[in-house]
């Protein structure tokens, strides 16, 4: 087995990448440093962990104030609410930044490494990490203008002054691939006089230089406090965006991609254990170029499927999410999917271009808007605009189908929920989906920004007398994904690389697939009504080995004959299988 021991074993890994990044006369200097600042840290084996995860990996994606109750640091309610409700559900934990910032809800960062004191401290984030798997957002792109770094940019003094790209105003930037409308520069006053710096998300949002390598060497320091604080996830925001080169589109460029491979290779010799995600809310193709040749990403996000999904469950029909399914190449060894479909974030729809049809497309805007949704807005280079996300509740988002709103909202939103959960991959519940929170209008009339509408926040006391109600919609979504959860946990052929297989049923209504465990000893036969009306399916239709048993651990029902034909109810979900666990 091969051993990290030396700084020539270690080079042989991380040179070549620095050579594609930086200019010869850096690369000796920078390879010292990072080789000095892990030293210390080297584990004894070069092999990749590719046990990082199984079928029992479940993660919760939430702020760290979402709960709040009075006398309690948020942290700390954020933790009872974990540990009195979810502690037999999920494994991880993504804390959305719990830094202190300036705007964009955490994603403009003012210090990386303090947890800002509204929300509590650092035993209250590590206390999370001792009975969590804790996912820290490191937001590569960009800092708060607030920064200590910024400040000393328009001070003009060492580092900062060199931390950011000044840009001459004049400048033709219209190629530059924007996920805003707002004007690419941002102008400040400095020292030496009125500059133009680089924002692609706002201004407040100023965009570093990963040209300059002090900024990457940062950025390791960063990497490493994280995960002496207990990650076991890093989650690289709007790492597409990472590296900027004028006549460009400036997003997924070559270096951007060795930054990702640099940091793999890094993580790889001091914790193979800690998986790397990145955040790429890009048309499907682009998304999947960041698992690299397996040497990228550990895991992606799975963008396509929230826009398809909710567009299947709008028409009542599977053909567009089957064709894409088919299309999806299993992650390569060593990767995974990270599925969702519910997060901070709108829903995006630039993972759907070339998906869904005009038709189909127009009307899933047009019906978000009437369940109470907002669409938001991105600059085009033409200097045009189109449609970048949805902002809506994902509850309220499937209120109804495209015939309008209807009385199978909660038995939609489980189907959703359990098909999300079915597919290759690891899954992961946005906090809001698994309590089933309606649209915030007042959040959004308050702050004025879209994504208001799905980051309310719960009085916990409340939130409590609503869980305890059996008959609320909050407490019959929590009971039964959490039921849902548990039971897919157990079972080895929803394993996240475990084989998948698109099945055809001839009804349109029904998306079906195939599962079967890395060992084949157990298969799943995952069934899912799309529609509001009920569903036949001829059981022989899925080559079910007829000297099985076969059992839907979903409903419990026993299959003694599979030439019989099953009764799907309307969204029914079935998890169809020869062995249960």
């Amino acid at each position: 087995m091969p051993q990290i021991s030396s700084q020539k074993e270690f080079s042989h890994r991380i040179r070549p990448l620095l050579e594609h990044i930086y200019p010869p006369e850096t690369v000796d200097r920078l390879e010292k440093e990072i080789f000095d600042r892990v030293r210390d840290r080297l584990c004894p084996s070069a092999e990749e962990d590719l046990n990082k995860w199984s079928q029992n990996n479940v993660l919760l994606i939430t702020y760290g104030d979402t709960f709040v109750r009075d006398g309690d640091r948020p942290l700390t309610t954020l933790k009872a609410f974990l540990d009195k409700y979810l502690q037999e559900t999920i494994t991880g934990v993504h804390i959305l930044p719990f830094f202190p910032y300036s705007s964009d809800d955490g994603f403009a960062v003012i210090d990386y490494c303090t947890v800002d004191p509204k929300l509590g401290t650092w035993e209250d984030a590590e206390a999370i990490a001792n009975d969590y798997n804790l996912m820290f957002d490191l937001v590569v792109n960009h800092v708060s203008s607030q920064s200590e770094w910024f400040r000393q940019f328009q001070e003009q003094i060492p580092p900062g002054k060199d931390y950011f790209i000044e840009v001459d105003p004049e400048t033709d930037v219209s190629e530059v691939v924007r996920p805003r409308s707002s004007p690419l520069l941002a102008k400040t006053q400095t020292k030496a006089g009125e500059k133009h710096v680089w924002a692609t998300f706002s201004h407040d949002q100023i965009d570093v230089n990963f040209a300059n390598p002090d900024v990457l060497i940062e950025f390791i320091k960063i990497i490493l406090f994280y995960l002496d604080r207990g990650a076991k996830y890093l989650r690289l925001d709007a790492i597409g965006y990472l590296w900027k080169e004028l006549g460009t589109s400036c997003i997924h460029l070559p270096q951007t991609h060795s930054i990702i491979r640099l940091w793999r290779e890094i993580l790889q010799t001091i914790d193979p254990s800690v998986a790397l995600i990145t955040e790429t809310n890009v048309p499907n193709r682009e998304n999947l170029s960041y698992f690299g040749n397996r040497n990228e990403a550990h895991m992606i996000y799975n963008f396509s499927l929230p826009p398809l999904l909710l567009n299947a469950l709008l028409q009542g029909k599977s053909d567009h999410l089957k064709t894409w399914m088919m299309s999806m190449p299993p992650a390569p060894i060593g990767c995974a999917y990270f599925n969702f479909l519910a997060s901070h974030d709108g829903i995006g729809l630039r993972p759907a271009e070339g998906l869904l049809s005009e038709d189909e497309y127009e009307t899933l805007l047009k019906m978000m808007k009437q369940f109470g949704g907002e669409i938001s807005m991105r600059g085009r280079s033409d200097g045009s605009q189109s449609p970048y996300e949805v902002n809506i509740s994902l509850f309220d988002a499937l209120k109804g189908t495209a015939k309008g709103e209807d009385n199978w909202q909660i038995q939609r939103f489980l189907c959703a929920q359990t098909v999300m959960m079915s597919i290759e991959g690891i899954p992961a519940f946005y906090v809001h989906s698994l309590l089933a929170t309606p649209n915030d209008r007042e959040a959004l009339k308050r702050t004025g920004r879209n994504r208001s509408i799905n980051r309310h926040q719960w009085d916990y006391n409340a939130l409590e007398c609503l869980l305890d109600n059996p008959d609320t919609p909050n407490a019959i979504v929590l009971r039964e994904l959490s039921r849902l959860i548990q039971i897919r946990r157990r079972q080895p052929a929803f394993h996240p690389n475990a084989t998948q297989y698109t099945l055809h049923p001839m009804n349109k209504a029904l998306f079906a697939f195939w599962r079967q465990s890395m060992t084949r000893d157990q298969s799943i036969f995952s069934i899912h009504n799309l529609s509001d009306r009920p569903q036949k399916l001829r059981l022989s239709a899925l080559n079910l080995v007829i000297t099985d048993a076969w059992y839907d651990l979903i409903g419990g029902q026993v299959f003694d004959d599979i030439y019989a034909t099953c009764i799907l109810e309307p969204y029914q979900s079935a998890w169809i299988t020869n062995k249960r666990f």
